[in-house]
């Protein structure tokens, strides 16, 4: 996701715009940016890179908040029926629209995060 909201990351303020999120275009800029921002610092802890353990607790828990984010939106979005072109979830690169199919994707990557997170605790203890 994060790459392709980069591509277009000078569009990515109107789409989350369009996304009925923000009152105006500064909110937009803010919240894309922390989007994009929190997806990339969620991506040392699911590349196994080498890192401290409170970076790794914290790019753990960025995948979390990025998934939870996107999961509020895309259930608002189906519950408010508006007719969105764009759901956000690529950026302006792909348009996806909105429907329960999104809902789904990011019901079963909240699932794959956990499981993910299992495995690779970052607070556990190593046996040597």
């Amino acid at each position: 996701m994060a790459v392709t909201q980069l591509f277009t990351f000078e569009k990515f303020p109107d789409v989350i715009e369009q996304t009925w999120l923000t009152g105006d275009q500064a909110q937009a800029r803010l919240i894309a940016a922390l989007i994009v921002t929190c997806e990339v610092l969620a991506l040392p802890f699911l590349l196994r890179l080498n890192l401290s353990k409170a970076m790794r607790v914290l790019s753990m828990a960025l995948g979390w908040l990025t998934i939870a984010f996107w999961l509020v939106v895309v259930i608002c979005q189906n519950i408010q029926g508006l007719p969105i072109g764009n759901s956000g979830i690529l950026g302006a690169t792909v348009a996806l629209p909105v429907g329960m199919w999104s809902v789904f994707i990011f019901i079963a990557l909240g699932v794959l995060a956990a499981w993910v997170s299992w495995g690779m605790w970052p607070l556990r203890r190593e046996i040597k």
